[in-house]
Formats: C-alpha cells, sequence, structure tokens
C-alpha cells in the first residue's frame, strides 16, 4: 500500500507546447517530455535553434515540430496554438516558458528595450494562457505551466522592469486559478526556480557595465525540467523546485527592504568598476549562438550536497548582516 496519494501518470503520447524552447531550461523541458514520450511542439524566433531541438527530440523517437514564434506577438502565438492542435487533434501539456532579460540602471536602459521586456515576459505569457484555455476547456482538460522565477516574490537588483513581469505574471495567474476553478480537469500550475545555469543569463541584455558569469550554485536546467514533468504529471498550484528557490522566498518575506536594498548597494559598488560595453542581448531580436541547455559559469559547479551547504552558509550569513544592521538601527 503506499503511503501518500500521489499517483505516477504516463504522459506517452500526450502533445506538450513549449515556448522559448531552443536554448536553457526550455531545451532541457523538450528533452525532458521527449524521453516521457510525448508529442513536442517547439517554439523560438530563431529556425536554427527550433531544428536543432526538433532533430533532438526526432532522435529520442517522438514526434516533433517547431514554429516560429515571437511570443510578444498575439497573432504569432494564437498560430502557434492551432498548428499545435493539427500536428495532434489536442493540446495536453502547454509550458510558458520564453523570457528575456535587462539589467542596469532603469534611467539607462532604452525605452524601447524595457518594453519589449514587458512584453515578452508578461504579454507573452498572457498570450499563451489567452490561446490555450479556450481550448482546454473545450477539451475539458489540460494543464498550463508556467516558469515564473523566484522573481516572481523577490525583485532582482538592478532589472526593475524584468522584476515587474515576473510579479505581473504570478497576479495574473492567480486571477486565472479563480477562472478555471469550475473545470475538475484543467489546471494552472507556476513553477518559481532561482537563477538557472543555463544560456539565460549569457543571452540577456546588459547596461550595467558587468558581464557576469553564472554562479556555480545555480540550479541546473535539467532539474528545473523535470519538476516541470512533475508537474504535469501531478499538477499543483505552485512549485518551488529545490532549497534554493525556497530559501530566497522566505527570507525576502522576512527582510524585503534589507535584502533589496543590500543587493542593490552590491550590485553599484560593482557598477563603479565597469568595463563591458552596453549590450541589447536577445530582447529584440532571437538569441544568438549557442543554442544549448548550460551556460558559463564563474567557478566550477560543486557537488549537490556542497551547493546546498554553500546557500545554507550564504542564508545564515545575510540573516545575520541584517539582523545586526536593525539592531544598530535601534540603538
Amino acid at each position: 500500500m503506499k503511503s501518500n496519494n500521489i499517483i505516477e501518470k504516463s504522459l506517452r503520447g500526450k502533445t506538450v507546447v513549449i515556448t522559448g524552447g531552443s536554448s536553457g531550461v526550455g531545451r532541457a523541458t523538450a528533452e525532458a517530455f521527449a524521453l516521457e514520450g510525448c508529442n513536442i511542439v517547439i517554439a523560438a524566433r530563431g529556425q536554427e535553434g527550433l531544428d536543432e531541438v526538433v532533430s533532438l527530440c526526432r532522435d529520442l523517437e517522438v514526434s516533433a515540430i517547431g514554429i516560429p514564434t515571437d511570443v510578444s506577438i498575439a497573432s504569432d502565438v494564437q498560430n502557434l496554438a492551432n498548428k499545435a492542435l493539427q500536428f495532434n487533434g489536442r493540446i495536453d501539456i502547454w509550458v510558458n516558458n520564453a523570457g528575456v532579460m535587462a539589467s542596469g540602471k532603469f534611467e539607462e536602459i532604452p525605452m524601447d528595450l524595457n518594453e519589449q521586456v514587458i512584453k515578452t515576459n508578461l504579454f507573452g505569457y498572457m498570450h499563451g494562457a489567452y490561446s490555450v484555455l479556450p481550448i482546454f476547456k473545450k477539451q475539458n482538460d489540460g494543464i498550463l505551466i508556467n516558469n515564473v522565477s523566484i522573481g516572481g516574490f523577490m525583485p532582482a537588483p538592478y532589472s526593475a522592469v524584468y522584476s515587474s513581469t515576473k510579479f505581473g505574471i504570478r497576479g495574473m495567474m492567480e486571477c486565472l486559478h479563480g477562472e478555471i476553478s469550475d473545470f475538475e480537469d484543467i489546471h494552472i500550475c507556476n513553477l518559481y526556480p532561482q537563477i538557472q545555469r543555463s544560456t539565460g543569463n549569457m543571452h540577456s541584455a546588459k547596461y550595467s557595465g558587468l558581464d557576469f558569469k553564472i554562479p556555480p550554485f545555480a540550479a541546473d536546467p535539467r532539474d528545473t525540467a523535470a519538476k516541470i514533468v512533475e508537474l504535469a504529471k501531478n499538477p499543483r498550484k505552485d512549485l518551488f523546485p529545490d532549497f534554493t528557490s525556497l530559501l530566497l522566498k522566505n527570507m525576502y518575506g522576512l527582510f524585503p527592504k534589507p535584502i533589496i536594498n543590500t543587493a542593490s548597494a552590491a550590485m553599484r559598488l560593482m557598477m563603479k568598476i565597469k568595463n563591458a560595453p552596453a549590450d541589447s542581448g536577445n530582447v529584440l531580436e532571437p538569441s544568438s549562438e549557442p543554442h544549448r541547455i548550460y551556460g558559463e559559469t564563474i567557478l566550477p559547479v560543486p557537488s549537490r550536497k556542497t551547493k546546498i551547504a554553500l546557500v545554507a552558509g550564504v542564508g545564515l550569513g545575510l540573516a545575520y548582516m541584517i539582523l545586526k544592521n536593525r539592531s544598530s538601527s535601534n540603538k
């Protein structure tokens, strides 16, 4: 007799749509669902990246197609939904994943770039939900999975517009949960992962003068993809996929002002040594090479146990600094 009520569902033969699927977490997610035997529909702006992922999925002996899609354009996303329906007659799972980021001083990032971050991230997830929920309602079942990021609960320093989109996605999906509450077999699931060891950082727009490499404690995109598959098998409203994401959410909930002020102060200090030119990244155009899952880290990636110990140590150190500062300010 099982000790819990979780039933392992087979996803074989299900049709899955994944936006932003040409690199990073999206590419890892396509691979993960292909290994489950799903039919894969990949969306991204760049044809080359699409072709690579379609080939990867077919090598794993599943049906796959790539649909060039700019998620910031409603008609593109509706076309994606239409083509996905033509592909296999239904859509079982839709993964909103495509996103872009711009970092730097708010007033120094070009306005057209700021606006495009909103169009891609917030409008992109809105377009996905708007196109697929009517299909789910007609089918009377379906799962919408939103890869929101921990940014839905805490702001990223010097990334004001990016942060606004993540908070906005969370608010929009919270409301949509109520709208689908009378459909027992339609689910909206939100994932809140921490920073990823993916190509996302390499492709992001940078107006801070800093060309960061990924910290070694960043999450493995394949682990995040595995959590997306887990949500498809056993849907739930919200999921924090690892210890770090939950720790960050809870720490920010306890000490919001000290954490954002400390993180922003650290960024200001680093920005004083600006040495990289402004770079619009993939915000206004398709991602350049590399089209792969993993990005470059500052240091070698530690073992899982070492990573957990490192994150816990950083969290405890940050908590100590915050409490010490509070104590000093109250004297």
